[in-house]
């Protein structure tokens, strides 16, 4: 009999969001697959998880997902948890659950925190209906193409952002949709909480004198 793949969110910043059955889930599992291994580090010692931790990152998880299906096989059981929030969203996750469903190994997940539903209901648009993006493309022109279809979109969008694209990506809306309210969101759960609303060109004027730091979801 295979062993269970459980996919584990964990907190996106502040380390209270998690829940009890996260918690004893990590300490039950045979071995932690995790995407960065100092902060799972972080926050096993917190609440005194000794499991044997792996890493799983982008550039690995395809020569990991063999070893680690092989451990499933064996029958014993896996949590796989990401950088921060939820397993599978933007990070390597999907290619570990993927693998056990073709080979019919059970997945079970382990509901927490996400960093994209934490902005979509701060932001205070529609959140009934809403596209999310994931990280659009760092080739500028890639980008404002995925920018001008998003535009247009009736639903809410909601993307990731880098501290170092920021800036590109705010350039790029002024240029396409100068009028439209943009939300950015950055250290969502955490001391430094940020939601800065306005358009795209505000945001421009505030990083000239505010250097952009941590990671930001955007929405509009």
């Amino acid at each position: 009999m295979t062993g269970t793949l459980s996919i584990v969110s964990t907190p996106i910043g502040n380390l209270e969001d998690i829940t009890l059955r996260a918690i004893r889930t990590l300490k039950e599992a045979d071995l932690i697959a995790a995407e960065d291994t100092r902060r799972a580090g972080v926050l096993m010692k917190t609440y005194g998880v000794v499991s044997p931790v792996t890493s799983f990152h982008a550039h690995n998880g395809k020569k990991k997902t063999r070893g680690l299906m092989k451990v499933l096989r064996e029958g014993k059981n896996i949590a796989l948890i990401s950088d921060s929030g939820t397993p599978g969203i933007s990070d390597p996750g999907y290619i570990l659950i993927k693998e056990c469903i073709a080979e019919n190994v059970k997945v079970i997940s382990i509901p927490g925190p996400t960093a994209l539903i934490a902005a979509l209901v701060l932001s205070g648009k529609p959140a009934s209906k809403f596209v999310f993006e994931g990280f659009l493309s760092n080739k500028s022109g890639r980008r404002k193409k995925q920018l001008e279809a998003l535009a247009s979109e009736e639903r809410t969008v909601v993307v990731y952002e880098s501290p170092h694209r920021i800036e590109k990506m705010m350039k790029d809306m002024a240029e396409i949709a100068p009028g439209k309210e943009v939300i950015i969101a950055r250290e969502i759960t955490k001391k430094f909480e940020e939601i800065k609303r306005g358009t795209a060109g505000e945001h421009l004027a505030w990083f000239a004198e505010n250097r952009p730091r941590g990671e930001y979801v955007v929405v509009f």
